[in-house]
């Protein structure tokens, strides 16, 4: 669907905790796109710098990385909904399963990861 990812709205928490990890972490946005989708790309790009913003202060500004493998990027977490697709269960890092029971929402995610 041409457009879709674009029109998708951020979830509760999301927005902030980049916001809040950037203070401490180098942030990634590693996303895959449908294969038969040509607009998802360019429409993620467009949601990112919609909420994050387009200049060098955006904490996001060129620092995503669109793929179908993500095991092939390096970095010590990964922070993903789906941990059997894409090559996410290959990651060398620790691998965060967003939605888990340990990983329910944003705040756990965060939480865990300033803990660190």
């Amino acid at each position: 669907v041409p457009g879709l990812f674009n029109r998708m709205s951020p979830m509760r928490g999301a927005i902030e905790a980049v916001y809040r990890l950037n203070g401490k972490y180098d942030v990634y946005i590693l996303t895959s796109a449908p294969w038969h989708n040509q607009s998802a790309p360019s429409d993620k790009i467009r949601w990112i710098q919609h909420y994050f913003g387009d200049g060098k202060d955006s904490p996001v500004y060129k620092r995503v990385i669109i793929s179908h493998h993500k095991y092939l990027n390096e970095g010590a977490y990964l922070i993903d909904d789906r941990p059997h697709k894409n090559g996410t269960a290959n990651f060398k890092g620790e691998l965060i399963h967003f939605g888990s029971e340990k990983f329910k929402d944003w705040k756990t995610v965060v939480d865990y990861l300033l803990g660190k």
